[in-house]
């Protein structure tokens, strides 16, 4: 049953406890060693271990009216840029001639950076974009450039949430694809499909892909801007530590998207017609403290079937509704970089959903092999 949102800071603060994860990658830069863990120690090991002490949260609230009134949950969102930028340019500034450090610890504080831009500035992105007002947009820009992952947005608005569950969408995990060939998949076929995306909306108005309009100039000059940056403010050393830093961001970006659609499909309804998504085509998880980590990403079922609901808004589902990972993110990103558990796991699971949702379809083959036709753009 639905309850009317609570608005206060004093429940918006659980989301708020990402801010946790600056002292720790702090820590690790002024003590290498042991506190190289510290990061990861503060966002995935952490939130798995409340998970199992706090449980789930079944409560949806309720998802009518305007967002006005979550000022609390939007605030975080808006100034993670700065204060992530703010750690990012800092280790910048103070790592590379850090004497205390030696180079692999070095690079282990920027695996720390990178946990904290992926795990909380990516998934703040991802909220920030979906929304229509300029200033969140602008925001998610930001926050994607500094991870050197500017063409998701594109990809992601353009291309996944259409045709999710299809061949047309890259970032659905195929069945049985583990997750290292998923990763590399997705690293080549995405920014070509975000580029179509955007050449074929301004040819609609019969404009060029080079058109200014096209929002690749602006991820290009971002990005371009954020490795000069680098460059000046830690010089070449500097310059291999942020790629490190992005590297291991868009790595735990691409690990939640392999984990929220592992092979789930859309039911081709013949001619290149696909059905409507619906909530079953999303894995969904409504474990309490990982979601406070990822703002509700875990309610991906509801966010794919309603997507411009804001994060404090979306509602979870029973099993009968949309198919339940039995853990958190944190934990099943985890089990995903070992292909062999994985599947394990999952294909069981992958294959229960097949009889519950569709009992009709008597060969999956053409689904897994890739057979069916790519969606036709109406």
């Amino acid at each position: 049953m639905s309850e009317p949102a609570k608005v206060d800071f004093r429940h918006a603060a659980p989301f708020w406890l990402s801010l946790g994860v600056v002292p720790l990658v702090l820590l690790s830069a002024a003590y290498g060693g042991w506190a190289l863990l510290l990061p990861i120690a503060g966002t995935w090991w952490l939130f798995t271990l409340l998970d199992r002490l706090l449980g789930h949260n079944t409560e949806n609230p309720g998802p009518s009216g305007g967002d006005a009134h979550l000022f609390w949950y939007k605030l975080i969102t808006w100034i993670w840029f700065p204060v992530q930028a703010t750690v990012q340019v800092g280790m910048l500034i103070y790592i590379p001639g850090a004497e205390h450090l030696t180079g692999w610890e070095k690079v282990g504080v920027f695996v720390g950076v990178g946990v904290m831009s992926g795990s909380i500035g990516i998934v703040y992105a991802h909220e920030l974009l979906h929304q229509q007002d300029k200033f969140e947009r602008w925001l998610a820009d930001l926050l994607l450039a500094s991870v050197l992952y500017s063409h998701f947005r594109t990809e992601h608005l353009l291309v996944h949430h259409p045709w999710v569950g299809t061949r047309r969408d890259a970032v659905t995990a195929r069945y049985n694809e583990g997750f290292h060939r998923y990763f590399f998949r997705v690293l080549r076929e995405g920014p070509i499909s975000a580029w179509r995306a955007e050449a074929a909306m301004l040819a609609r108005r019969e404009l060029s892909p080079w058109d200014e309009a096209n929002p690749f100039w602006r991820y290009w000059a971002l990005q371009g801007g954020a490795l000069i940056g680098a460059l000046v403010l830690g010089g070449w050393i500097g310059l291999g530590l942020f790629l490190v830093q992005a590297i291991v961001a868009i790595w735990q970006l691409e690990l939640t998207n392999y984990v929220e659609h592992y092979g789930l499909t859309r039911k081709h309804l013949g001619e290149g017609r696909y059905e409507p998504v619906r909530p079953h085509h999303s894995w969904n998880a409504d474990h309490r403290a990982t979601n406070w980590l990822f703002i509700n990403l875990q309610r991906h079922s509801d966010h794919h079937y309603k997507p411009a609901r804001r994060f404090p808004l979306l509602q979870t589902y029973e099993d009968s509704v949309a198919p339940q990972l039995p853990y958190g993110y944190a934990l099943m990103a985890t089990i995903a970089m070992i292909p062999p558990v994985w599947r394990r796991m999952m294909n069981p699971k992958v294959r229960q959903w097949r009889r519950d949702y569709y009992p009709e379809v008597e060969d999956w083959g053409p689904y897994k092999r890739g057979e069916l036709p790519v969606p036709q753009v109406r």
